[in-house]
Formats: structure tokens, sequence, C-alpha cells
């Protein structure tokens, strides 16, 4: 079962505060909003909660292999989009014109000391770059207060290792983003995504008693697939993320069937994926969950 809600976002450009206060009045249509049995939601975060277009890692990809003399585009950069960053540099390396290039630079195939040397090239050129792009995605910051007041508890986890994340939580936090939970990419042992291992750390962390009663945010394939391996409820995020990769000024500036394209290809990705639910961004998020619990009060579940 997968659906795509777009009842609250048919315009191209409509202000955060109306699209969370629509999809809050479509949750309280149901039964006032009643959201049990879910018990937490479990977000992702550049593209999803902060970092409108996930520009942050994106560019600094796209950076640290010219440090090398390897050029990468930014449509190359964001293919991996959503693997812990080492893995994400080591897939990139897997990119026959990427690893052609290599070959011809340095005479030999990239190996995993060559992810190493660019991994250590990427870490600050990240860490120094991603309190530019801590701001909030529209809706974020009035979505989390909603959730505790329903009774949920918020999870989150990123493909940012806890160097990175150490900039920007408290970046986040003083903006409004604060979850009761962070898992980086670089800090479980059995590792990162599109394992299940981030999203359970949370269960274990928030004291979750079913998995199935969890819902993972995320605005890339290996996070909506962490959430389907995890035995969760995913929902996928089009607009405000990487697939789509427009900047808030680009946005604003394009032309609405522009958009609407490539939101499509966006929805068709993540659906492919196994999204259960696609919708353009975290302000869609209340109408979406009332409507997977009244899914589960009815006898539903995830798998």
């Amino acid at each position: 079962m997968n659906a795509t809600i777009s009842a609250t976002t048919q315009a191209t450009i409509s202000t955060p505060s109306a699209t969370f206060n629509a999809s809050c009045a479509a949750a309280a249509t149901g039964s006032a909003a009643d959201l049990a049995p879910l018990q937490a939601v479990i977000f992702d975060w550049a593209g999803t909660l902060v970092d409108f277009g996930s520009l942050a890692p994106t560019q600094i990809f796209v950076e640290a292999f010219a440090t090398f003399g390897i050029t990468i585009t930014l449509a190359q950069a964001r293919g991996p989009m959503g693997l812990s960053k080492w893995d994400h540099i080591h897939q990139l390396l897997q990119d026959a014109s990427i690893a052609a290039q290599w070959q011809t630079a340095f005479g030999r195939t990239p190996g995993n000391d060559d992810v190493d040397a660019i991994y250590a090239r990427f870490m600050p050129m990240q860490i120094a770059k991603v309190g530019e792009f801590s701001a909030p995605i529209d809706g974020a910051v009035e979505l989390l207060p909603w959730l505790r007041a329903h009774g949920l508890k918020v999870g989150s986890c990123s493909g940012y290792p806890r160097e990175v994340l150490n900039q920007l939580l408290p970046q986040a936090a003083a903006a409004g983003i604060a979850p009761d939970h962070v898992v980086a990419g670089d800090e479980l042992p059995a590792g990162g995504r599109p394992g299940p291992f981030m999203a359970l750390a949370n269960v274990l962390a928030l004291g979750i008693g079913d998995v199935r009663a969890c819902v993972k945010v995320d605005d890339t394939v290996p996070g909506i697939d962490e959430g389907l391996r995890a035995g969760m409820w995913t929902v996928g995020l089009s607009l405000s993320g990487n697939e789509v990769g427009y900047s808030v000024h680009e946005y604003a500036q394009a032309p609405k069937d522009e958009v609407d394209a490539r939101v499509a290809v966006a929805e068709a990705k993540l659906k492919a994926a196994g999204a259960h639910y696609v919708v353009r961004s975290v302000a869609d998020l209340p109408a979406v969950l009332a409507q997977i619990a009244a899914a589960m009060r009815a006898g539903k579940t995830p798998v």
C-alpha cells in the first residue's frame, strides 16, 4: 500500500503555517486527530527537518572530490544520498565515469584507502559548512510540539557523522528543532542505512513497545528502506528533500509545471522504494499520521 497525499499542497507556493494548519485540520476531521495507537515518529535530518533541498552535503561532496582533481556533478553527488557519508563516497567511486577519472589521475582503481582519503578531506569541509544549512524546513518547528501534544515521541537519525551533528544540533535546537533522540550515521557498529539499525536504536532509546507503531519519515530511498527493514510505516518527502533538490530561492522562482514535474519524479521514486505514503514536506504530516492511525485501529500493519 502506498499513497500520495496532496490535498493540502496543490499550490506551488504556500505559507508554512497555512500548509501545516490545513494538514492539522485534515487530521482532525476524522476523530479529533486521534493518533492512537501510534507511539513515535522517527525523522531524517537534511531535507526532512532542516536544510530544504538537502544542499549541505551535496555541494561538499563535489568540492571534496575536486580537491583530488575529480569532477562530479551535483546529480551524481545526490545519487547515494541517505547513506552514511563514508558509504556515500564509496558508492560514488563505483560510478564508472568517476572511477575512470580516478584511474587516469592515480593509475589505479579506487579502493577503500581512497574512500578514507576523500572522507578525511570531506569531514572538515562538512563540519565547517553544515551550520549554514541548519534552517528548519517550513512546518517542522510547529510539528514537533504538535506530535508531543498528541502523545508521540520524536526520534531522529542521519547519514551525518556525529562530528557533523555536533555542529548542527545546537543551531537547529536554537531554531526550534530538538528531537527526543538523535542517532548519527557513524556511531553504530552494525552500520547505517539502508539497514534498520539507526531506526531501531531510536526504538530502544525511546522505549517504544512495538516497531509497527512507529513512522519513519525521510526524503531518500535508503531512508525509506531503513524504515521498511525496521518494520515501520514509512512516509517519503518529495519536494523538500534530495530528490527534487531546489533551494528555497530556486523553489520560489520555479515555474509551477517544472515544480510539479520534478515532484512527480521524486514521488514515483519514493513509491517504488516502498513508501507507504508520499507527501511534499513535513508540513503535510499530521493528516498522514491520522490516516495511518486509523488504518492501525482497523487492524492494518505496515508489513
